[in-house]
């Protein structure tokens, strides 16, 4: 009796080490899905274009195209999505204020140079007196749109402030421009109905434009609003996440930037 116990335990942790072998040499090979919230252009272009890269390495990736900015946002710190890809840091901070979210940056990928589209002239000096030009309504792109007009000579800004420029910061405006806000996923059509419009480049691109070739004006190399990718701080070194930032730096996804976009958008690793 006491052999055919002994034999029947020995063949049960027998049975339970087997067990946990075979669930070990299953969790290697399991494959981790996440779900992103990107812009259709560049960024869901891009990671579809590194999709099978980035699932050979056991990440499946579930693509959302974003249909609001800051719900997209409030959907990453809720863990609906475990990342977004589609905003620089200047307008994460800005909804992280206003909607009391504390989303970080995992890496910085590339810079899409802020544009000004026309339909009616093809020379921004060209603009008529009470111009009205569409620009983006959230205040971080608001700013951006009213500094590029500065730089380029068509209005004036209050030099004691540095950013966060409203039409009241305005000190000189010779043409009195009209600057109106709208929904940056509307300012391309916008363009039927104002003067002018500037528009981020993902839109732009979007709508069939291109920075490089269609813009009256636009940002420099140099822009500070890099796109990101952006998570929550429990979520900023998790490994399935830093796999595919591997593949967004790699230099086989500048090659895609450079070659699909032409200049419009521009990778900065």
């Amino acid at each position: 009796m006491r052999k055919l116990w002994a034999l029947l335990v020995g063949a049960l942790v027998i049975g339970v080490l087997a067990g946990c072998t075979q669930s070990g040499e299953a969790s290697k090979d399991e494959t981790v899905t996440l779900k992103v919230g990107a812009a259709s252009v560049p960024h869901a272009e891009v990671l579809e274009y590194l999709a099978d890269d980035i699932a050979k390495e056991g990440v499946k990736l579930e693509i959302s195209i974003l249909k609001d900015a800051v719900q997209t946002n409030q959907q990453t710190a809720d863990g609906e999505l475990d990342f977004n890809y589609f905003q620089h840091i200047p307008f994460l901070e800005q909804t992280n204020k206003e909607s009391h979210l504390d989303l970080v940056s995992v890496e910085g990928i590339h810079i899409e140079p802020f544009g000004v589209y026309s339909k009616t002239i093809d020379n921004i000096t060209d603009l008529p007196q009470n111009a009205e030009v569409a620009v983006p309504n959230d205040v971080v792109n608001f700013s951006r749109a009213l500094l590029l007009f500065e730089s380029n000579g068509l209005i004036e800004l209050d030099d004691t402030k540095q950013s966060d420029f409203t039409v009241e910061d305005i000190t000189k405006n010779e043409k009195n421009i009209q600057f109106i806000g709208v929904d940056s996923l509307l300012l391309v059509r916008s363009l039927d109905d104002v003067n002018a419009a500037a528009i981020n480049t993902n839109y732009a691109l979007e709508g069939g434009y291109n920075p490089g070739e269609d813009a009256l004006i636009s940002e420099g190399s140099e822009s500070p609003y890099v796109n990101i990718i952006a998570t929550t701080k429990e979520r900023k070194d998790d490994v399935a996440i830093q796999k595919v930032v591997k593949w967004l730096t790699s230099d086989k996804a500048r090659q895609f930037f450079e070659e699909q976009y032409k200049g419009a958008v521009v990778p900065v690793f």
